[in-house]
């Protein structure tokens, strides 16, 4: 499993080859038994090829032009240039798997505290999930990449998915066309606790943050 782990990659060039489909249901099933908070499985899992993904793209095109007029993400105008360009990746994947949140809110839904728990504990169910079809692509010899830019469309891209849920993804799949070398990895900070060690940690917190800071001068 450690190999799979360091072989992964984000991968944004794809080959046209077209993902059989028994490998895309077992990605899918890797992503289906990830641990769930409270065993909620908070999941629906939207496949798209052909024309359905070529419709999804049409959404996701309109929901940035859209943003560029009436933005959703005002504070997020600066990474829209990316959201193009993850846009031009979407069009080279031959699948598209949206990670719908059945049991989410819209995100202009107030929430409580509770709420807000519930809905955090979804998220990293998800995020496992999406992690575990990351793997499952790796030993299938297959290329993915996480995308949050559909925020930018969520509207639109919920309004085609009618998901009835909250959109939390999208699963780009396919044959890599390349081979990215692994991204550095910060340091691994591990804190063993061993009884009354509220002050330790303190204190290796704060150091840790001066090393982080150190390091950008």
């Amino acid at each position: 499993m450690l190999d799979a782990i360091a072989a992964r990659r984000s991968i944004r060039k794809f080959k046209s080859t077209p993902v059989p489909r028994h490998i895309i249901e077992e990605i899918i099933k890797a992503g289906a038994l990830a641990p769930s908070s409270k065993n909620r499985q908070p999941w629906h899992f939207v496949v798209t090829t052909g024309k359905a993904k070529e419709e999804a793209l049409a959404a996701m095109e309109q929901g940035l032009r859209r943003e560029a007029q009436q933005p959703f993400l005002p504070e997020s105008a600066q990474y829209i240039a990316g959201a193009w360009n993850t846009l031009a990746i979407m069009r080279q994947a031959p699948v598209l798997i949206f990670v719908v949140n059945p049991l989410g809110l819209d995100l202009l839904t107030p929430q409580n505290a509770e709420n807000r728990v519930f809905e955090i504990c979804n998220a990293q169910s998800i995020g496992a999930a999406v992690e575990n079809m990351s793997l499952a692509a790796v030993e299938n010899g297959l290329g993915s990449l996480w995308i949050c830019d559909i925020y930018f469309a969520y509207r639109e891209l919920c309004t085609w998915l009618n998901c009835g849920g909250e959109l939390a993804a999208v699963f780009a799949l396919g044959y890599a066309a390349e081979a990215p070398m692994p991204r550095v990895r910060a340091k691994i900070l591990m804190i063993l606790l061993n009884g009354a060690a509220e002050n330790t940690v303190s204190r290796i917190m704060r150091l840790a943050f001066f090393i982080a800071i150190l390091r950008q001068l």
